[in-house]
Formats: C-alpha cells, structure tokens, sequence
C-alpha cells in the first residue's frame, strides 16, 4: 500500500499516468469540490490545462443517504435514477432536492466568482477527485459532464476501491487510479495528511497561475 504525504503528493502521482491529456486543447480539468481541488490543481498544472470545478451534489434517499436516487449540477442539470427514485416519495424527493441545491447554489457562488458558466461543448472533461470510495458522486459528475456538452470523460483518482472502479468504468470513457487495493477501507487510509478541505484553499488553488 503506498500513501502519499498529502493531495498535492497524489496529485503529482497521478499525473504521471494522464500524460496524454497533456497539451491539448480541448483537455479541461474539473475537480471535485472540495477534497478533488488540490489534487486537480498540481495536475492542470502539468498537463498544461485549464482548472475548473465542477460541482455536483448527490441526492441521496433519505433513509440511506450513500444510496443516490439523482444528482444535481450547474446551470439546472438535474440527472435521476429512475428505478431508485420511483421508490421514494415526491415529497421526499423535493426536500433533499431543495437541500442539495440550497449547497450547490453556495458552493457555486462562491467558487465560480467571476467565472463563466461551465460549458463543456465538444470538450475532454478530466474529473478528479482525492479517491474513490463508493463512486455514487463520482458517477453522478460523468453524467452531469454529459448533459454540459462533454465529447468524452475521464476520471481519475490517486486511489478507489475497485467494486467502485469497475461501476465507473461502465459509465466513464475512461478511469485511471493509481492503485486499487484489493484491501480498500477508506480513501483517508492513504493519506498521511487528509484534512477537510477549506473554501479559502479551494479558492486560491482555482486563481494560483489562473
């Protein structure tokens, strides 16, 4: 098992295997907000690509929040689980919906500051994130990037378990992580500095070298 001193340790790993994204125009970078930003960061960096964020909120059913009915995205993209939604009530369905979008439309706000609107028209979405534990936000950001144009997705994480790997490659073009271990607990394990990410580090990792 290898773990990395911190994100920006696995982002500088990762990368090593993205080199063929590497200066092309229409590579774009989108990083899962929070914990996926300083990873994505080091690796936009590298593959000379732009860094955007993508934010994605999971609708989670409320009496097993980690079981996803949906997911919300920027500009109203809103994509469902109709076999898992149809279980829940409308009523329900609307409150985690208003929840959800009352925190993307925060962390939008905040992120997004003076940035335009998140088109991916004809685009590669790169989506990263710190690891891969159940993939349900993961999934939910590969469809979320189709509805907004992308041409093709990838993503890529420093470390997944791989019943999680392997869901995600059926709905991704492609899925690259660093290591699968057989053994997977929790994306935290790997990692000897895992703390929650701030706004503020989200925030000046999206204008350092902007």
């Amino acid at each position: 098992m290898t773990t990395y001193r911190d994100r920006t340790e696995a982002g500088r790993d990762l990368a090593e295997r993205l080199t063929d994204l590497a200066d092309r125009p229409d590579v774009v970078v989108l990083a899962l907000v929070r914990g996926g930003v300083p990873v994505a960061r080091v690796i936009a960096d590298r593959l000379h690509a732009p860094l955007d964020v993508l934010v994605v909120r999971k609708l989670g059913v409320p009496w097993a929040p980690e079981v996803a009915f949906g997911a919300l995205g920027p500009g109203g993209v809103q994509v469902l689980n109709d076999m898992v939604a149809g279980r829940i009530s409308e009523n329900d369905r609307a409150q985690v919906r208003r929840r959800e979008q009352a925190e993307l439309d925060r962390r939008e706000q905040r992120y997004r500051a003076g940035r335009p609107p998140l088109d991916l028209t004809g685009r590669t979405a790169l989506i990263v994130d710190d690891g891969l534990a159940t993939g349900a936000t993961a999934r939910a950001a590969v469809q979320v990037a189709r509805q907004l144009g992308a041409a093709r997705v990838v993503v890529a994480v420093p470390v997944g378990s791989p019943p999680a790997y392997e869901l995600l490659a059926a709905t991704a073009d492609t899925v690259v992580s660093s290591q699968l271990p057989s053994d997977f607990a929790a994306v935290g394990a790997y990692y000897d500095d895992f703390h929650e990410v701030s706004d503020d580090e989200v925030t000046h990792a999206l204008t350092a070298n902007a």
